[in-house]
């Protein structure tokens, strides 16, 4: 089956096809911004020494310059996809991305830590408002094949981005560019942010707004505080040892979460508009996608911590080493996240299903030769590569085949499930597995086998995805 073919199930109603050349022009300004805001994620990893030393950071603070960027990027996620639905799509992309670059300049410019921690979580929130957009704005200008292409792109450059933020980071502190040491690793998004920014009016005017309708407020409240209590003990509970109070977080936002939904589901049947339309997990093969998703991602986020943990403070290697050592990871997953729409369509439905266990086999490759806890060998270059790969044909197919039968008039809520599932499941992968990490270190415990246990544990994590990855191939293969 092609998922060409199964993207145009959906059409949006009375839409014309944009442009050729203005829907291609838009959508190369989305994925700029989407990488930024991508990479900004773990940009910062590689350069918190540098941080440390220019301005005397604690450790707690340096987890809040680390996490408060995705506190605020996973909590609002949901929120700014109903306010794009509400106010524009188009329009919140821009407001999103103009706070994401202030947020940037603010943290580059900082004099204080203070001052940093507050940049990034201004960062966060306008990574929020910005991501959930291009889902919607890529179901509203993109139908049949070109869609598929678009989102390929989009899953490509989403997850890649990640990678690169980790080599960018580490080039970016070894440049020393300017002798501004890592402040460069946050300004150089104020010109590119502001190119973006000026070239907006031209290419996405217009479009998405829902006219009569109203921001839920109580599911605002309950959904962002049910969140919010969830990922903050989640982010800062490890660093504190664990105490009383990060549990009794978690089990009240688990019960707020539950009054968001009960919420919702009141809010629908009385012909209202929900902040988030819980019906779009109805749609075939939507479910099972989040599903396959969340193990993908907790599995990608556990290994991309502990492994750049492990390398810097086992191993005691560089800011730019680390860097490398990810890059071609990152190559191979952009690459692969975007061509495997050349494989023959009959494959199309199957490769997440072929990509996670394969993922896993790179994770348990990492692990065998990191656990003697020696320099990383030269030969796990290609092991990078297989795992780049297998991730890319896994997280880019599962994006695009979990909305093969999402209506264009839900893609914003399709698009706030999807991006904050990937956030929460990277937190709970680093919280989790590079926790476990951590704590076996910290105990005395050798280096190389810690770290090959958790990979061993990414790996299992990653193979529980197949199931997920198995029903949705069955939609994708029963709509064409």
């Amino acid at each position: 089956m092609d998922i060409h073919h199964a993207t145009t199930l959906r059409p949006a109603p009375g839409a014309a096809p944009a442009p050729e050349r203005s829907r291609w022009a838009a959508l190369a300004l989305l994925v700029t911004g989407l990488f930024m805001v991508s990479a900004d994620v773990t940009i910062v990893n590689v350069a918190l020494g540098a941080v440390r030393t220019d301005l005397h950071a604690s450790g707690a603070v340096l987890e809040l310059v680390v996490s408060g960027y995705t506190i605020a990027y996973a909590v609002l996620l949901i929120t700014g996809a109903r306010l794009g639905n509400l106010l524009g799509a188009s329009r919140m992309f821009a407001g999103g991305l103009a706070l994401f670059v202030a947020g940037s300049l603010v943290c580059g410019l900082a004099p204080t830590t203070v001052v940093l921690v507050i940049g990034r979580f201004v960062q966060g929130i306008g990574a929020a408002a910005t991501v959930p957009q291009i889902l919607s704005v890529v179901q509203q200008r993109f139908h049949g094949a070109d869609r598929a292409r678009a989102l390929s792109v989009y899953g490509a450059t989403m997850a890649s981005g990640i990678i690169a933020g980790q080599v960018l980071g580490g080039l970016i502190v070894t440049a020393d560019i300017g002798g501004l040491s890592w402040r460069p690793a946050f300004l150089l998004n104020v010109p590119v942010g502001l190119v973006v920014l000026a070239l907006i009016p031209r290419h996405l005017r217009g479009g998405g707004t829902s006219r009569g309708r109203r921001l839920d407020v109580p599911g605002l409240v309950t959904g962002s505080a049910g969140l919010l209590l969830i990922v903050l003990p989640l982010v800062l509970g490890r660093e504190q040892g664990w105490p009383a109070w990060s549990f009794a977080a978690i089990l009240a936002g688990a019960l707020v979460l539950g009054g968001f939904v009960v919420i919702e589901l009141r809010v629908a049947a009385g012909g209202g508009d929900p902040l988030l339309d819980l019906q779009v997990l109805r749609s075939p093969g939507m479910a099972a996608g989040v599903a396959a998703l969340a193990a993908g991602m907790i599995a990608y986020g556990g290994f991309l911590f502990t492994v750049s943990l492990h390398l810097q403070s086992a191993l005691g290697d560089s800011a730019l080493h680390v860097g490398l050592f990810f890059a071609p990871m990152a190559v191979a997953f952009g690459a692969l996240g975007y061509a495997w729409r050349l494989f023959p369509p009959t494959w199309h439905a199957w490769v997440p299903v072929v990509g996670a266990p394969t993922a896993g086999a790179g994770y348990l490759l990492t692990a065998w030769a990191l656990r003697g806890g020696g320099q990383s060998p030269l030969a796990l270059v290609p092991v990078m590569v297989l795992t780049g790969a297998a991730t890319g044909v896994s997280f880019s197919p599962l994006l695009t085949q979990s909305l093969v039968q999402v209506p264009v008039d839900r893609a914003a809520d399709a698009g706030g499930i999807l991006a904050t599932t990937q956030q929460l499941a990277q937190v709970i992968g680093v919280t989790v597995l590079g926790g476990f990490y951590l704590g076996r270190v910290q105990a005395g415990h050798l280096p190389g086998p810690a770290v090959a246990g958790v990979l061993g544990g990414c790996a299992l994590v990653a193979a529980l995805g197949v199931g997920g990855g198995v029903a949705l191939s069955r939609v994708v293969r029963r709509a064409g």
